[in-house]
């Protein structure tokens, strides 16, 4: 198993980092959040799981062990591979998750593009007790209106890391706001996935 790849980023995409490791580039399969956190050309490392297929092996990247370990826990639910548990990680940072789990947050799980009503009641039953404990909840948070939506900083975190400057980051995240409120007014949240490669699509339009 690859417990983790450490040297410069070669290359970014919207899901997958390039790691040169040895003269060798080794492509990661990580989550908008994850690659957020990545500049090309400075040095990273990446805790990965390598997942083993007939006809592939794949690479999958976090920016930490428990983000790994939560990764490969999710995996032990029926139904759930690891493009699925990637894009649980995707909208959930790994304490989020359990906290779901362990509070029986239903919403929170079909938040998760793939995941409907019926299978998240599978997996709240399934993965309770199996993520750890969850975090402890203190105060209240605050109202949204204080600052901007969690989904706004990681798509202008995602789109500086691809190379964007501050300014076009910006302006895509305004121009894909209309579809990130429909997607929380029907009672989900931001997909930042899609998000980004919507942001994506309107800035080559603009270049």
């Amino acid at each position: 198993m690859i417990a983790f790849v450490s040297g410069p980023v070669a290359a970014l995409t919207p899901t997958l980092a390039v790691i040169e490791v040895g003269g060798v580039g080794m492509a990661v399969q990580c989550t908008p959040n994850t690659i957020a956190g990545l500049r090309t050309g400075e040095s990273a490392r990446l805790a990965t799981s390598l997942v083993v297929r007939e006809d592939s092996l794949t690479l999958y990247g976090f920016a930490d062990d428990d983000e790994r370990q939560v990764f490969e826990l999710l995996q032990t639910a029926s139904g759930v591979g690891p493009r699925l548990a990637q894009a649980m990680l995707g909208v959930h940072r790994p304490d989020a998750l359990r906290l779901a789990v362990e509070s029986g947050d239903e919403k929170a799980l079909t938040a998760v593009p793939g995941i409907g009503k019926k299978g998240a009641q599978k997996l709240l039953l399934e993965l309770k007790g199996k993520l750890g404990a969850a975090p402890v909840v203190g105060a209240q948070r605050a109202p949204a209106a204080s600052g901007p939506a969690p989904w706004t900083e990681q798509l202008t975190a995602a789109l500086i890391g691809l190379g964007y400057a501050s300014r076009e980051a910006e302006d895509a995240v305004d121009a894909v706001t209309p579809q990130a409120e429909a997607a929380i007014a029907a009672g989900g949240a931001a997909p930042v996935p899609q998000l980004l490669r919507a942001a994506l699509q309107t800035l080559n339009r603009t270049r």
